[in-house]
C-alpha cells in the first residue's frame, strides 16, 4: 500500500503546485482588472490651449489655480487622483499639436491601453493659442479648429467603444466659461448632441458609429480659474469653479461606478 499512498501524495502535491501556479498566472489579471474598478483611465481629448492639463491638474488636485502651465505640451502627460475611499482616476492627458507625439499618444489610450472614459475639452472658439502661433486666431477659425480635432478624436473613440465589453463615456467639457458668461447655456447647447451644430452632428455621428448603447455622452459646462483679480468676485468666482469640478468629478463617479 505504500507505493499507492506515495503516488497519491505526489498527486495531490502536483494539483496544488499546478494550482498555485495558475493563482500567480491569474494575479496580474486579477489585479488589473481590481485596479481598473478602483481607477479607471480617463482621456483628456482637445486641441491645444482649451485647458486640457489645466483641468487634469484641478481633478487630480495636483495644482493650485494660480500656477501657470504652457500651451502646447507636446508629449501625454498622465495624472492620478486619490480618494479616501481607496477610488479614483488615472488621467491621459493628450498632447493638442497635430504631430506624431499626438498620433501615438491617441494610439495608446484608444487602442493599445483602451481608457475607460473620455473627457474631450472644447472652448467655444476661445482657445489660448502660442505667443509664436502665426495661424489665424478669429473666434471662428478657432471653432473650425476643434471641429477637425474632434473629428479625429471621435473615430478614435467610436472605434474603441465598438471593441470594448461595456458602454463608453464621453463628457464634453466647456471650458473658459467665464469668458463668455452671459452665452454658457447657447455654448452647450451648441455642443450638445442633437442641437444642429455643424459640432452636434459630428457627436450624433460618433454615436451611430458607436452605437448609441455603447456610448454615453454629457456636456458640461467648466472653468479652472478665477480671471477677475478684485478680492470678493475673486473668490466668488473661486467658489463656483470649485462648485463646477464638483460636478464634473460626480457625474465621473456614477458613470464609473463609484456610487
Amino acid at each position: 500500500m505504500a507505493p499507492a499512498s506515495s503516488a497519491a501524495r505526489v498527486a495531490i502535491g502536483t494539483s496544488l503546485a499546478g494550482g498555485a501556479l495558475s493563482a500567480l498566472s491569474n494575479a496580474p489579471l486579477q489585479f488589473g482588472h481590481l485596479l481598473r474598478g478602483r481607477f479607471p483611465t480617463v482621456a483628456v481629448t482637445g486641441m491645444t490651449g482649451v485647458g486640457k492639463t489645466r483641468l487634469a491638474d484641478r481633478l487630480a488636485r495636483r495644482a493650485s489655480v494660480e500656477s501657470t502651465v504652457d500651451v502646447g505640451s507636446a508629449t501625454m502627460e498622465r495624472r492620478t487622483r486619490k480618494t479616501a475611499k481607496g477610488r479614483g482616476f488615472r488621467f491621459r492627458v493628450v498632447p493638442g499639436d497635430n504631430a506624431a507625439t499626438r498620433l501615438s499618444a491617441l494610439d495608446e489610450v484608444f487602442h493599445d491601453d483602451p481608457v475607460d472614459g473620455v473627457l474631450h475639452v472644447v472652448a467655444n472658439g476661445h482657445a489660448t493659442r502660442r505667443a509664436n502661433a502665426a495661424t489665424d486666431t478669429t473666434r471662428e477659425s478657432l471653432l473650425a479648429a476643434e471641429l477637425e480635432d474632434f473629428t479625429i478624436t471621435a473615430h478614435r473613440i467610436a472605434s474603441m467603444a465598438v471593441r470594448r465589453d461595456k458602454p463608453v463615456w464621453l463628457i464634453i467639457v466647456v471650458t473658459k466659461t467665464d469668458l463668455f458668461s452671459d452665452d454658457v447655456a447657447a455654448a452647450v447647447h451648441y455642443y450638445s448632441p442633437g442641437s444642429g451644430s455643424p459640432f452636434a452632428a459630428k457627436v450624433d455621428e460618433l454615436r451611430s458609429l458607436a452605437g448609441g448603447a455603447r456610448l454615453s455622452v454629457d456636456v458640461v459646462p467648466m472653468y479652472t480659474e478665477a480671471q477677475t483679480s478684485t478680492g470678493k468676485e475673486k473668490k466668488h468666482a473661486e467658489r463656483a469653479s470649485a462648485h463646477l469640478l464638483d460636478r464634473l468629478e460626480s457625474r465621473m463617479a456614477q458613470l464609473s461606478g463609484h456610487v
